[in-house]
């Protein structure tokens, strides 16, 4: 009977294992689906300024903004792991495109190629991550189905994971110094179990021939006090050069390196010291070529100083250190916005991993609870596993909360830990046992009815696909969405244009505008023509104004001004001009009603197209809002316009399917990035 129900239950186990495995890779491909279709939402502009905006711009000789953290007087961001993740792959793209080109007539470069191509790289690079996963469950001997299920079907993953954030190139090199870590905790502990079982045996041998014996298998055991020492080292170079806060990730990683084996008697304190030291050692060569690569892209060291052996101290540049030189000043993170300091652990973890954020949080803060109870035995061991993973998650977090500055991306190199340590609880259940000493009712009803195994599993691992669902939906098709196709709009209007004619754009209530998409070659560049060798520019013909969440009176004073900047040009010049203004479609009621109060008669203005999806937190849609029918209303006939109709006049239509059905029409296109073309009527001029 014993046996049947054992084998009844291996069955079960292995039947939900291959569930799991073929529900990962579904969530694979997705990850690469999600990649080509491709995702629009714009999650934040560091995703294009910190990185394609600059390094496309750059190697494709396109007009591009060059973002305040790469000036060259004071540079915040390191180029030297760009050149890798980015540079690399862009020769790569320029060899395939330029034989595309030549041999079939396809031309690739275009902005959904400078959209994708990257995201690509980094969706091959987010799968380090599910690689070092498996790698420890192997160690470990853990289920790794339900683990790398939770990683990929993760919305960090699917999202954050394939977006060129600096963020998530810190994830990748977290989770594969957590794995380097936890495979040299493994070995050591096994040689230094086998090493002192072979000392007992030599001291208690009775033979010198067994004494020999022992003595030779001793001595083959591999050495564990240094492995991965170089590697690690570099690896933490990189992270920091990438982004400085990694040293808040990576050093409780590197102190449970040092701390392998210490209690015993083959490791001691001096062990520790020495690690410490060669480690810091072992990190010099990569910091010196880091720094190197960073001076010449910023131009502090030449080719000409080198052979000239003109160097000094102020020949090199050190990113990192002008990175927290900048965000140690409480002032200059304020300018970015200011967050109370519970917002990463209270806010962040459970946006980031929802149900498996509050599982951690609930572990954590019961581990505390016991470690001031002084329940010592209830507390992982300092040098296990469990406690490697919990340090790397909530020793970062700690420090990282004394900044002003929080944001959930900064987060997301913790996933790994979260992932190994909590995921399975979304099929087992919280707990798998009562887990308060008092009996009490209503926590014995809190733990039937929302606890323990039966009544948590039905609902966790549902409710982690539902969540993880709607914010893949939100960042990655809604949330700020319209951007990109507003780019590739210009870029087929520039594409199309008179050779004399000028394109200027006005952006309000949105993200920053990544310029490099819209693929217009740089005017500041430069260049020689093959045939007669006579240098010359490109004449500048696309203008960009962005003035943020600007009040919409300014911003119509401000259109006004540049409107009669273009009509002065094209009288003196004879430059043609065409002038746009972007902003939420949410914002369009308000928009006709500026319009009307500033008395724009000589102006004439109408609705171009309209991009949805696309939603502004900057501007959100108005449950009130008028019906899109209204959205073209000329000025002179604004006053009156878009009343509700007669039959809804009355108290009781307000009620009815019909007016429901209007203003929820009227809610749900205001979710869009309205484009306006604004000119001179008649050709007058504006005072």
């Amino acid at each position: 009977m014993r046996v049947t129900k054992y084998f009844e239950t291996f069955m079960r186990k292995n039947k939900n294992a291959d569930e799991h495995w073929c529900t990962y890779m579904f969530f694979v491909v997705l990850r690469l689906v999600l990649v080509f279709i491709p995702q629009l939402g714009y999650v934040h502009p560091d995703e294009f300024f910190q990185s394609t905006e600059i390094f496309i711009g750059e190697h494709f000789q396109l007009e591009h903004i060059r973002s305040w953290e790469f000036n060259s007087t004071f540079p915040l961001r390191s180029v030297a792991v760009s050149l890798i993740t980015l540079k690399i792959p862009l020769n790569l793209l320029e060899i395939i495109a330029v034989n595309l080109r030549g041999f079939f007539g396809i031309d690739i470069i275009c902005s959904y190629t400078y959209l994708v191509f990257p995201r690509l790289v980094m969706c091959i690079l987010s799968f380090v991550n599910d690689w070092s996963l498996y790698k420890v469950c192997q160690l470990y001997s853990l289920r790794y189905e339900i683990r790398l299920l939770a990683l990929g079907s993760s919305h960090v993953m699917l999202i954050f994971g394939t977006r060129t954030f600096s963020n998530s190139i810190e994830m990748a090199i977290s989770s594969v110094l957590l794995y380097l870590v936890a495979e040299c905790m493994i070995h050591s502990n096994t040689v230094i179990y086998k090493k002192e079982f072979l000392e007992e045996r030599y001291e208690k041998a009775d033979s010198i021939g067994e004494r020999v014996k022992i003595w030779k298998l001793k001595n083959a055991l591999p050495p564990h006090n240094y492995n991965r020492l170089l590697l690690m080292s570099t690896l933490c170079v990189a992270g920091v050069f990438n982004r400085p806060t990694f040293l808040l990730f990576g050093a409780p990683m590197v102190f449970y390196w040092m701390l392998r084996g210490m209690g015993t008697k083959s490791v001691s304190f001096k062990h520790f010291n020495l690690r410490m030291a060669l480690f810091c050692l072992s990190a010099v060569p990569a910091t010196l070529l880091f720094t190197i690569i960073d001076s010449f892209y910023y131009k502090y060291l030449t080719m000409g100083e080198l052979h000239m052996v003109q160097i000094g101290i102020n020949n090199f540049v050190f990113t990192p250190w002008n990175f927290i030189k900048y965000n140690i000043d409480p002032t200059k993170t304020a300018q970015h916005g200011l967050h109370p300091r519970y917002i990463h652990l209270l806010v962040n973890i459970p946006l980031l991993y929802n149900i498996l954020g509050v599982i951690a949080l609930v572990a954590f803060g019961q581990q505390m609870l016991r470690f001031f109870k002084a329940e010592y035995q209830g507390l992982p061991r300092a040098q296990s596993i469990v406690g490697l993973m919990s340090a790397a998650i909530f020793a970062p977090v700690f420090f990282m909360s004394l900044i002003n500055h929080q944001e959930a991306r900064f987060l997301i190199p913790f996933t790994f830990p979260i992932v190994l340590l909590h995921s399975p609880k979304l099929v087992t259940g919280f707990c798998t046992s009562y887990p308060f000493k008092e009996e009490h009712p209503f926590l014995r009803f809190v733990y039937e009815k929302f606890l323990c195994s039966r009544a948590s599993a039905r609902y966790l691992l549902k409710t982690w696909y539902t969540l993880n669902i709607a914010l893949v939906i939100f960042f990655g098709f809604i949330h700020q969405s319209g951007v990109f196709p507003l780019a590739q709009h210009f870029e087929t209007s520039m594409q199309t244009k008179a050779p004399n004619e000028n394109l200027h754009l006005i952006t309000s209530h949105v993200y920053s505008f990544p310029l490099s998409f819209v693929n217009i070659p740089s005017s500041g560049l430069v260049r020689v023509n093959r045939h007669t060798g006579q240098k010359y520019r490109h004449r500048k013909d696309f203008y960009l104004y962005e003035y943020g969440s600007t009040d919409l009176s300014k911003l119509i004073l401000k259109l006004k001004i540049i409107l009669n900047h273009c009509e002065t040009k094209q009288q003196t010049q004879k430059l043609k001009y065409r002038l746009y203004l972007a902003i939420p479609a949410s914002l369009t009621d308000q928009l006709h009603e500026v319009a009307y109060k500033s008395n724009m008669t000589s102006i004439d203005y109408e609705l171009i197209k309209v991009f949805y999806p696309h939603l502004s937190t900057e501007a959100l849609p108005n449950p009130f809002g008028r019906h899109p029918c209204d959205l073209n209303t000329p000025i002179d006939d604004l006053k009156g316009t878009c009343q509700v109709p007669a039959s809804f006049q009355a108290k009781d239509d307000f009620l009815s399917m019909a007016y429901l059905s209007r203003q929820f029409s009227a809610f749900a296109h205001q979710f869009g990035l309205a484009l306006y073309k604004f000119e001179i009527k008649h050709n007058k001029r504006i005072y």
